[in-house]
């Protein structure tokens, strides 16, 4: 099963992006650590990227990395929208 990887913004608030993944080209993108099938435990490097560990893993068994810019603007919709309902 492959399926794509994206570096999007992380739930703090300090901008870093972390490794997000989906299943299926049409799911939700969800942080890496959501899915503890694929996750491996992250590299202990201070300042170092949430997911490098997991993404190699994946980019090894054939996950498709997709480029952050564009569905960071789409991901950042889908959260706006959805903080917008919860109102």
């Amino acid at each position: 099963m492959t399926g794509q990887m994206c570096w999007l913004p992380g739930f703090g608030r300090d901008g870093n992006l972390i490794l997000h993944l989906r299943e299926h080209s049409q799911g939700r993108w969800q942080p890496y650590t959501f899915y503890s099938q694929y996750a491996v435990p992250d590299y202990q490097i201070p300042g170092g990227s949430k997911g490098w560990a997991t993404a190699q893993k994946l980019m090894r068994a054939g996950w498709k990395l997709i480029p952050t810019e564009p569905e960071r603007n789409r991901f950042t919709s889908e959260l706006a929208v959805a903080a917008a309902a919860k109102r």
